[in-house]
């Protein structure tokens, strides 16, 4: 009965040497005859048996330094050849020895040299036949056919694996590279087509003669943003299908190739941010931080960037239960050793969150706690202004009783040139903020309260996206509220790390005439950059594509109409305001309207006292009166001051 389980595998290399020792001694054995006819081809082909014999014993000697029997020759290369030339020379080498030991004459001075490049050629070639053997095996021509889009390196790497993987059934028909004078030469017998930037042009002219590919193949990591979206926007005309490579470092021999489908976050076209670790580290570090909405989108993302900076304590404020136990198992898996603490709360109940910070003192706190939905904040219109204004209000009041060196305060887009009762709120949390803020930096007391503006997240909850998936995976339709909305996009991890780079430059002023600090103690708010608007219509067309479904054919887009609250455009400076920059990267600089502290505390009383009568009449008037700009789309209708992107329409 054969052997099986471990004691058969371990006999396998033993029975591959043992193979690649006897074809190497036909092979060399095979070589000494041929080199001696060729070093002298009238002394015939016929000599003694020992002859042939020592041809193949002194390439098993000669080989063995270089460890010839152990080559695996599926996976030969140019290492695996310089060790073959070593071995060949070797093997004449001692085989000229031996024929002078035993007394026969070398057929010429020449012999030996002659000897090492057959043996150099024999061996190999015999890998070589091996090696396309096996590709040829791989290999199949009513696979799917593809062209790879990448630098010549990437697509040599891929190609490569897809020779290893035994269960490949794909066929490369040609490349695409970046560089314009490759165009017509070869790799592993793939044509080179031309460049990227010819992808419409090449695909054209594939069409045209018959020979379009199955699916594009991105194996280039920096194809992102626009060229991507051109890439799949020239594929959608040929109903292509668009994939990525596995990064190059998981592309290991053994493994199968896996494609895998572009990412949403691809058509993001940002370059990566430089940001200020070591400031980070000092802000962070051994202190006590505290985040509200801690289980939220971006809540759950500071937390998990804060602990990762060894705060002495990490104070966990949530209102829901099951978000909070999530965010809290998560942190003490990645980071077991930050000690934390999680704190049921509402950011509206004072004497709860000053019991709070009167325990445990935070020497920053990062406010994220908010509801941000814009149609449900109004059909609740008290409840948003309690959380999103009053809360904001209590949060930085309680901080700086307790003395916090400083809050940060997260806004969004939504309170510039606010139509919603959503944005308006946060548009008087920033007032408060930004009178908070003044009177500490003109060295009044008080803490530093730092706003960060920015739009929408990738998969924060309620976001298109979310939607669109939960929609795909329903069949449909997509639902669109106007062909022309655009909104700003980012990803959570993105956004969070400007955030905290943002905390970073806002707490630590640099010099009296420094712009950013001059701009800070005017009100300055920081606005992350977020590239450049997308289109909802584009983005439910891409998310449709990448899904491998045909947009308005396989999966329906239907347009719903602007709900109540929402416009078309969201913009992130308010008016003529021109974005300035920053001395940070990622960041740029806003200055919207301010108040003077007394004036807003009061208005904040006032406003207070209005949510708890649930007078909404009075809600709205303070609310016209702190954001004159405020311009509410209550029915989901289309003002035409609201209709258009254009500064000049929007008063200031």
């Amino acid at each position: 009965m054969p052997p099986s389980g471990p004691a058969a595998r371990s006999s396998m290399p033993v029975r591959r040497i043992a193979l690649n020792v006897m074809l190497d001694g036909i092979v060399s054995a095979a070589a000494a005859p041929v080199a001696r006819w060729l070093a002298d081809p009238a002394g015939g082909w016929l000599h003694p048996l020992w002859f042939i014999a020592g041809g193949g014993i002194t390439l098993l000697v000669g080989g063995l330094p270089f460890r010839i029997p152990q080559q695996y020759w599926r996976f030969s290369g140019v290492a695996d050849l310089f060790n073959i030339a070593c071995a060949s020379i070797l093997s004449a080498l001692l085989f000229a020895e031996l024929l002078y030991v035993a007394g026969y004459p070398l057929p010429t001075p020449t012999f030996p040299i002659i000897h090492a490049l057959v043996l150099l050629v024999f061996l190999g070639a015999i890998r070589m036949m091996w090696r396309l053997a096996a590709r040829r095996g791989s290999l199949t021509l009513d696979g799917e056919r593809i062209l790879l889009l990448g630098a010549d390196h990437e697509a040599d790497l891929f190609i490569r694996a897809m020779e290893r993987d035994s269960a490949n059934s794909r066929r490369v028909v040609g490349l695409l590279t970046g560089g314009a004078q490759q165009a017509g030469r070869r790799i592993h017998d793939c044509p080179i087509l031309g460049t990227i930037s010819e992808t419409p042009l090449i695909l054209e002219r594939l069409s045209a003669a018959g020979r379009l590919p199955d699916a594009l193949v991105i194996t280039a990591g920096e194809i992102k943003g626009r060229e991507l979206a051109r890439i799949l926007e020239v594929a959608r005309v040929y109903d292509l299908d668009v994939q990525r490579t596995p990064s190059l470092t998981a592309l290991r021999p053994a493994d199968r190739v896996e494609l895998r489908p572009i990412a949403i976050e691809d058509l993001l076209n940002r370059p990566q941010v430089a940001l200020d670790s070591q400031g980070m580290a000092r802000l962070i570090c051994g202190r006590v931080i505290a985040v509200t909405g801690a289980g939220g989108s971006i809540g759950s993302e500071l937390a998990r960037q804060i602990a990762s900076f060894q705060p002495a304590a990490l104070l966990l404020i949530e209102s829901s239960e099951y978000a909070l136990w999530q965010i809290n198992l998560d942190i003490s898996e990645r980071f077991g050793d930050v000690k934390r603490h999680q704190i049921i709360a509402d950011v509206r109940d004072r004497r709860r969150i000053a019991e709070v910070f009167g325990m445990y003192r935070p020497h920053l706190v990062f406010h994220a706690a908010a509801l941000k939905h814009v149609p449900i904040v109004e059909d609740n219109p008290v409840e948003g202004v309690l959380t999103n204004v009053i809360g904001t209000r209590i949060v930085a009041d309680e901080a700086e009783r307790a003395g916090a060196q400083a809050m940060v305060m997260i806004s969004t887009d939504k309170a510039v040139n606010p139509s919603s009762l959503m944005g308006a709120s946060k548009r008087c949390a920033e007032v408060y903020g930004q009178a908070l803020d003044m009177r500490a930096r003109a060295g009044q007391g008080g803490m530093r309260c730092v706003t960060v503006r920015f739009g929408n997240v990738l998969g924060s909850t309620g976001s298109v996206v979310p939607l669109f998936r939960r929609q795909l995976e329903h069949g449909g339709p997509l639902t669109v509220t106007h062909p022309d909305m655009t909104r700003y996009f980012m990803t959570v991890p993105e956004a969070v790390g400007l955030v905290l780079q943002a905390a970073v430059r806002g707490t630590h002023e640099r010099a009296q005439n420094d712009a950013t600090d001059q701009r800070l103690r005017q009100g300055g708010i920081f606005v992350l950059d977020m590239g450049d608007p997308v289109r909802i219509m584009d983005l439910a067309f891409q998310m449709i594509r990448l899904a491998g479904l045909r947009p308005e054919t396989d999966i329906e887009i239907r347009f719903t109409g602007l709900r109540p609250g929402e416009k078309l455009f969201e913009e992130l400076f308010h008016g003529r305001e021109a974005p300035v920059p920053t001395d940070a990267p990622g960041l740029r600089m806003a200055s919207p309207r301010t108040v003077d502290f007394k004036v807003a505390r009061a208005a904040m009383d006032e406003l207070e006292a209005a949510c708890h009568a649930n007078d909404l009449g009075a809600i709205m008037s303070i609310l016209y009166r702190l954001v004159p700009e405020f311009l509410h789309n209550r029915d989901g209708g289309m003002p035409v001051a609201m209709s258009h992107p254009d500064p000049e329409m929007i008063a200031p």
